[in-house]
């Protein structure tokens, strides 16, 4: 069994410093390009071997082989979701035991803990790592690759950020979000509104309807987050768009918020109404984890799971009928915002939480 004690916390925190000054925005191809290649070696220089690059249309994912017959992958993302330049505002920095940075809890510090846990196992044969480009824009030109990998590993861990108090992920809900497009027609709505359809209206009994999809017993969101309709205060508005939000537990669900979803019709018989987008990310339902978290538990005695609301792209490898065990990232906090941050104090016990748990699966441990 590894110990927590044999890691140098002061190199994790340097090679953590080394991505998250990078900076790597989804979809900035230039960024990600920097990334892998530095990702790669990175890889390469903690676990030997050589990292392949896959090109795609947004940007390189990592993919690296320990040999042998694959038994295990461990699977992340190095994009984030940080725009070019908040590295100036919000520098990486460790105070008090705290590292913050752009993209440190969320998952760099996953990946940094991954590393260091894997280069203490004496064999790594039976182990894949993939760190794709695109999993926080969804995942759209990855998803095949990971499905593939995952099916011929046949188990999967996630180096996404764990839940409150370290707390592994066993089970997601599904997610995706849902455009809804409101068109109308345009008038001036001082001189003649009466020969304008008003899509802003339009958009009001929309909104509520959509609202009403939701079943909180089932643990279904329908969230409608964002609209934007009209063009000026004297003009009535000819198009509208909703943004909508959906969180679901079950396939059956999904099914059910899709066909409510297409199904919406206009209040005003002159208006138009046009519904894109989906439920992109299955359900992970909590027996995807049924094998690794007792094995978890074995390595790591008093480690806890739980399911979460967040997606991730282990909803796709749980949904094709994969081992998954989820959350086996850094711990801390503020995913997606400013305050986002890792505890520093935990990184060793969960660099040895994933060499453990690899070794465990691996029939080496």
């Amino acid at each position: 069994m590894i110990s927590a004690d044999v890691f140098d916390l002061d190199m994790m925190l340097t090679d953590l410093a080394a991505l998250v000054e990078i900076e790597s925005p989804s979809l900035d191809l230039d960024a990600l390009d920097a990334s892998a290649v530095a990702l790669g070696a990175m890889i390469d220089r903690h676990l030997g071997g050589a990292s392949e690059l896959i090109s795609s249309a947004a940007g390189p994912h990592v993919h690296w082989k320990g040999g042998g017959d694959p038994q295990v992958l461990i699977l992340g993302h190095h994009d984030t979701v940080f725009p070019m330049g908040t590295l100036a505002k919000r520098p990486f920095d460790v105070t008090e035991g705290i590292a913050t940075g752009p993209g440190v809890f969320d998952m760099l510090g996953g990946i940094v803990q991954a590393l260091h846990g894997l280069s203490r196992l004496d064999d790594l044969s039976g182990v894949e790592l993939l760190f794709s480009a695109d999993e926080e824009v969804g995942s759209v030109h990855s998803r095949e690759l990971i499905e593939g990998r995952a099916r011929e590993c046949g188990n999967v861990l996630v180096l996404e950020p764990s839940a409150d108090g370290g707390s592994l992920k066993t089970g997601r809900k599904g997610c995706g979000t849902f455009e809804v497009v409101i068109g109308g027609r345009a008038a001036h709505a001082g001189l003649e509104p009466e020969n304008g359809v008003n899509a802003l209206v339009e958009t009001a009994h929309q909104v509520l309807a959509i609202n009403e999809i939701g079943r909180a017993d089932l643990g279904t969101t329908v969230t409608p987050t964002v609209a934007v309709a009209g063009t000026a205060d004297n003009v009535v508005p000819a198009a509208a768009r909703i943004k909508v939000d959906v969180r679901v537990e079950s396939v059956n669900e999904k099914d059910r918020v899709e066909r409510a979803m297409a199904s919406l019709s206009t209040v005003d018989d002159a208006a138009t109404v046009t519904v894109l987008g989906g439920v992109n990310r299955p359900p992970m339902p909590e027996s995807a984890s049924a094998t690794l978290f007792p094995l978890a538990e074995q390595v790591s005695p008093g480690i806890s799971g739980l399911a979460v609301g967040g997606g991730s792209d282990g909803n796709f490898t749980a949904a094709i009928g994969v081992a998954t065990l989820d959350g086996l990232g850094a711990v801390g906090g503020g995913a997606h915002a400013d305050t986002e941050h890792v505890v520093v104090a935990t990184m060793p016990a969960r660099a040895a939480l994933v060499g453990n748990l690899v070794a465990a699966i691996v029939g080496r441990g």
